[in-house]
């Protein structure tokens, strides 16, 4: 006897009992752009200092791609960044992201830091003593006679068009003050 075509979907099992997982289609068009988005991510590693590159949570696999590619000039830095992003595609990229966010964030604060301390300094200079008290007031451990002399200094350099040394110790020792407040 042989089977019918009927008969043959009999032999077929069952599977109404387990859960279908859904299919999910990817268009050509998001994987490509999902690849570049990991090479734009690599190029902001690659162009990280070597200090920034160690606090980042990278593999040792990754980390030297990414040493190599800041040795690498033209053309073979091209291809590095290829490499970095295709290597990127197989690890978790989103910790590498928040370290990114984090550091540039603190950079940002870093250079919002220098413009206020680089006002203030604008300001001794400019108005001498009355300025003083503000700096006193921001930063109780300043010490008003190094400030006095500085400021005087600068003064006489600004005057005689001599090269800025003082006016540069007065930004470094309110660097140094607002470090220390920290």
């Amino acid at each position: 006897m042989t089977k019918q075509p009927e008969d043959w979907l009999d032999d077929v099992p069952d599977n109404e009992d387990e859960d279908d997982d859904e299919i999910i289609w990817v268009s050509k068009s998001e994987i490509k752009r999902d690849a570049e988005e990991l090479k734009r991510l690599g190029v902001e590693l690659i162009e990280l200092g070597k200090n920034a590159l160690e606090k980042m949570p990278l593999d040792d696999d990754l980390r030297a791609a990414i040493e190599l590619a800041q040795r690498i000039k033209k053309e073979g830095r091209r291809r590095q960044v290829q490499l970095i992003g295709k290597m990127m595609r197989s690890r978790d990229v989103e910790p590498i992201r928040q370290a990114l966010d984090k550091l540039k964030n603190r950079h940002n604060q870093q250079v919002s830091l220098f413009h206020k301390l680089e006002a203030l300094r604008d300001r001794l200079v400019d108005e001498g003593d009355e300025a003083i008290s503000e700096v006193l007031r921001l930063y109780p451990e300043a010490d008003r006679q190094q400030l006095r002399v500085l400021i005087r200094n600068a003064q006489k350099e600004k005057a005689a068009n001599k090269p800025p040394k003082s006016y540069r110790q007065i930004f470094s020792y309110l660097r140094e003050l607002a470090e220390n407040q920290d």
